[in-house]
This record gives structure tokens, sequence and C-alpha cells, in this order.
């Protein structure tokens, strides 16, 4: 039986942080990600995405954070275990003490002494409208996320949304494609002020209050179909690209099967990033906190937090704080 030292569940930017610092606190590691590749959201959904609040890069592409960060991790050379869900866990006895066994859509069991959940948002997939389109326009000419921006060049784009990632790239769009226009349900954005106004002054046609009632297209999308969910009055727009924004849909209730307190789609967790299960900690955007912010920088913050408590939950003899890495003596 190999067992780790801190099983990390989630292989996003939270993750592969926390991945790095068990490395530099000599914890041996694992991470496990349902995803095919590390990087979690930043690589999976907004690949293309600047990402601006990451401290010492004033900006940088979300892949090539991923890249950096994922580059960091390996610097401990962590077993990293990708296209698994974990499904269950539980405490076994081994060698006298307690341990958990993680268990995986794949029938495989993982063995660690504690661990860290750093699922971000959770295993979340893209919310779908109720529109009949065909398959083969997804990731042609109908987006939920985007990978690829040269995909969206010279072309009439219609992005339907209204929070931060649909104005983002409405913005970005702006200078990339023929026409952009974007449409909201309501007048009232949830997007930054900063990003909605910049908006504002791009070329972007902007229509509130409307909603997308139908696509059509012969062979690829050549129409969309809005309407005013005021009035009903109708309009069809030309359009060859769709990006719809719309949120995702969460299901966590894993979590609780697994007896772990939540606050709504989170995790609760105390000042030590601890849940009320001993042994399992939280980090990141799924843990919730009364000083909860969620960005990259804090979630990295929280997952050296939950490495130092999950050391000495290993060797209560241990120091808690390491000091800074500039005063370790590390070899790599």
């Amino acid at each position: 039986m190999d067992v780790y030292d801190i099983t990390i569940v989630g292989g996003g930017p939270t993750g592969l942080f926390g991945s790095f610092y068990a490395g530099l606190r000599g914890l041996k590691t694992k991470i496990i990600d349902v995803l095919p590749e590390l990087g979690g959201q930043l690589t999976a959904l907004y690949p293309e995405k600047y990402v601006y609040d990451v401290a010492g890069h004033p900006k940088i592409l979300a892949k090539d954070l991923a890249k950096n960060l994922a580059v960091q991790a390996q610097l401990f050379k962590p077993a990293v275990v990708l296209g698994e869900k974990v499904l269950h866990v539980e405490t076994i006895e081994h060698e006298g003490e307690k341990i958990w066994q993680v268990k995986t859509d794949k029938n495989t069991d993982h063995f660690s002494k504690t661990i860290l959940l750093a699922l971000g948002a959770g295993a979340c997939v893209p919310k779908k409208l109720d529109l009949d389109i065909p398959n083969e326009w997804e990731e042609s000419c109908v987006f939920y996320a985007v990978k690829n921006k040269d995909k969206f060049k010279d072309k009439n784009v219609l992005i339907v949304g209204g929070g931060d990632s649909a104005v983002d790239w409405a913005n970005e769009f702006s200078a990339l494609a023929s026409k952009v226009t974007l449409i909201h349900r309501r007048d009232q954005f949830r997007a930054v002020q900063s990003s909605v106004e910049e908006m504002k002054r791009n070329k972007v046609d902007i229509k509130t209050f409307y909603e997308l009632k139908d696509v059509k297209g012969n062979g690829q999308l050549q129409e969309a179909v809005i309407f005013d969910n005021r009035t009903g009055k109708e309009e069809t727009l030309k359009i060859d690209r769709l990006l719809m924004n719309v949120g995702f849909v969460i299901n966590l209730d894993f979590l609780r099967q697994w007896g772990i307190d939540m606050d709504k789609n989170a995790i609760t967790v105390n000042e030590k990033m601890e849940t009320n299960v001993d042994g399992i900690y939280a980090a990141g955007d799924i843990a919730a906190h009364t000083a909860k912010l969620k960005l990259i920088a804090t979630g990295a913050a929280e997952a050296a937090t939950a490495v130092n408590f999950a050391v000495v939950h290993i060797n209560p003899q241990a120091k808690l704080y390491p000091g800074h890495s500039s005063n370790l003596n590390i070899s790599l």
C-alpha cells in the first residue's frame, strides 16, 4: 500500500500551488483531477483570457499562468493522476493509525494521511440554453468557452451573458471580430464595472433585456433570433459565431455525503482551513469563511495555510511555519 502524506483533489491554481508548498514542507504529495490536464478552469475554460490580479504578473494569459503553476508544482515531483473523479473517501486503519482511502470512478483506491480539497467552483459544466443546436456546431461555431481566439477573427459574434466572462470577451473580440453583439436579460451586469464601461466605449452592440430564442443555419450557423423579454418583440441577427456565457451547473452533493459541512456551494472551514472532518482541509474558491476573497492569490495563501496545519496533523512535533523559502536549504 502506497500511502501519501497529502492528497490534493483538484489540479487548478490552488491545488497546484498547494502541491508545490507541500513539497516545500517535505510531504509526499499526490494530485488527483477529473480533467485530462492540469490547470483547472484556466486551461479548460479560459486559456485565452488574460489574468491581471496575480502578484508579479501585470498581465498573463490563463494558459501561461497554468503552465507556470504546473512547472512549479512539479519541482518536488508529486504523483499526478488525471482523468479520475473522486467519488468517496473513508478512513481505514493502517499500521496503527487512521488514514484516508480515496475511491475514484476508475475503480482505483488512493491512500493518504490527509486530504486537501482544492475543487475550485466544483465539478462544473457550462449551462446550456434549451435550444435545438446541432451537435456538430458545438466547438465549431457555437461555444461555451474560448480556447482559441482565432476562431472568432473577422466573424459576426453574438455573446449571451452579463458576467465577467461575457463582458471580457466582448471587449477582447471588439478589436478581433467583424462585429460583436452582446445580449443580456437585464440591464444590470454582474461583471466588474470598469470592464462594463470599457465595453460601452468599444464597438460592441449592447442589447439589454434581450434573450436568445433560436439559432438557424443551413449546415452552419447563420442567424440568431433574439427577443425583448419586456415586449416579446423579436429580432433576427446575422451571425456566424455564438458564445454563451450564462454560468455553470455545479453539483457538490457528493461532499455532503462525506459528512462535510457546506455553506451553499462551498465548504465551511476555520482559520486553519480545516473542515469539520478531521484530516480534511479545503482551500481556494471551494472554501468558505468570514473573510473570504475569491482570488488566485488568496487561494494560494489558503493552500499554504492548509498544508502547514496538515504537517502538524501528521507530526505534532513539526514546526507549523517553516520560515521564508529564501531562507530554506532547498535542492532542486
